[in-house]
């Protein structure tokens, strides 16, 4: 059993939460550790060790006495040693390095265009990565890696996670049956990458890295949360016990082929009519402007438009709210998590948010909404990224 599967209770003091709980600053010391874990100082002092021979913690000094020896203080390596993160959208994608802790080191946003197949986007991308692990100080590397062929990877670069916008079978890290990324269905990017890199390669869907990215940072104490990710399409992941939930296949979350009652129901790109994709997502408010005459090019213009008070991107942007509330309530009732938080582009929407949050309360029961949080995703353009690099930091703890 790894560490993804474990249930909650056993993972705590478990190395993935000492890891934690010293990279927040929660635990300094192997006494701290025990005292918010349970367990005896043996067992802790035998986890520590563990994850100091790994590279994973590290001694730093003495501490305060509080009137015996004077305890050694633990600390996450901030130099060195970083993680490998790709957040790949259809037009853009978000890359980096993070340290140990989950701490982003750099970070860049690159143009990308997701029809140019697997094989260009990925392989410039993993140069991107191997130039910032090469120079993790240096905020001005170029990211011009010469070896794009063969092992790209610095000996400090312990993994990569990598995020991409369509369905993942995570067991493989094999793309099924993407909607609007032509010439990936069926790729496996695990193993492109695998041949191309010399370290662990996790691939996942881009809305799991915003969910886990988020929950890391803003909601760990809580143990059942649903993050969606609204823009050019709309994702969602699933926190379940404290950890990520993705199902049988990895599908788990994926909201944007549920039906959504309209009429007439527009088509869909994954061939059915009326998905909350083809009704609520970024794209499709594009095309329902276009097709109302209002000029409009892409999902920023649609955002500018409604900024501006435009009623016909008001109107749509509402309804959209209200889609994607009707679709959330299923899963509100069926699995009442304790929050439930929207991000991507279309989260800074005040339209789109007030009718879902008003569609939520509508359409749930009283007990599933009396403590539920609905709130934006409260982090910055990282969220994936740092989502990408926690996957990898709990592969590497799980593996050792």
């Amino acid at each position: 059993m790894t560490i993804d599967d474990a249930p909650r209770e056993a993972l705590r003091g478990g190395p993935r939460e000492l890891l934690r709980w010293v990279a927040t600053g929660a635990a300094v010391s192997r006494a701290d550790l025990s005292r918010l874990s349970g367990l005896s100082p043996s067992t802790v002092s035998q986890r520590v060790e563990a994850l100091i021979n790994q590279g994973l913690l590290e001694e730093t000094g003495a501490g305060r006495s509080r009137g015996g020896r004077r305890p050694r203080q633990l600390a996450v390596p901030t130099g060195g040693a970083v993680v490998g993160a790709i957040d790949l959208g259809a037009h853009h994608a978000r890359v980096g390095t993070l340290d140990l802790s989950g701490r982003v080191v750099q970070g860049r946003t690159l143009p990308v265009r997701i029809e140019d197949g697997p094989e260009q986007v990925l392989g410039a991308l993993l140069a991107e990565v191997a130039a910032l692990a090469a120079a993790p100080g240096d905020p001005t590397a170029s990211g011009t890696a010469s070896s794009a062929s063969g092992s790209t990877t610095a000996g400090a670069l312990r993994g990569i996670g990598i995020g991409i916008p369509g369905p993942v079978q995570h067991s493989t890290g094999r793309i099924v049956s993407p909607s609007r990324m032509p010439g990936w269905n069926g790729f496996d990017v695990a193993a492109f990458c695998a041949g191309r890199v010399d370290v662990p390669i996790i691939v996942d869907n881009d809305a799991n890295l915003m969910a886990l990215g988020a929950h890391r940072t803003a909601h760990s104490e809580l143990d059942h949360a649903v993050y969606i990710k609204a823009g050019t399409g709309i994702g969602s992941g699933v926190i379940s016990s404290g950890r990520l939930h993705r199902g049988a296949q990895g599908s788990a979350g994926d909201i944007s082929h549920c039906r959504v009652v309209a009429d007439p129901a527009p088509p869909c790109s994954c061939g059915n009519a009326g998905c909350l994709e083809a009704v609520a997502s970024g794209a499709a408010l594009v095309t329902a402007l276009r097709d109302q005459g209002v000029p409009v090019s892409d999902l920023t213009g649609v955002i500018r438009l409604i900024d501006d008070g435009d009623r016909h991107a008001t109107a749509l942007a509402r309804q959209a709210g209200r889609a994607i509330g009707e679709i959330l309530a299923v899963v509100v009732n069926f699995f009442n998590p304790q929050v439930v938080a929207i991000g991507g582009r279309l989260a800074d929407c005040e339209p789109l948010l007030a009718s879902m949050r008003a569609t939520l309360y509508e359409r749930c029961l009283p007990l599933a909404t009396q403590t539920l949080l609905i709130e934006r995703v409260a982090t910055s353009q990282d969220v994936g990224i740092t989502g990408a690099a926690h996957l990898v930091i709990d592969h590497v703890v799980a593996a050792n």
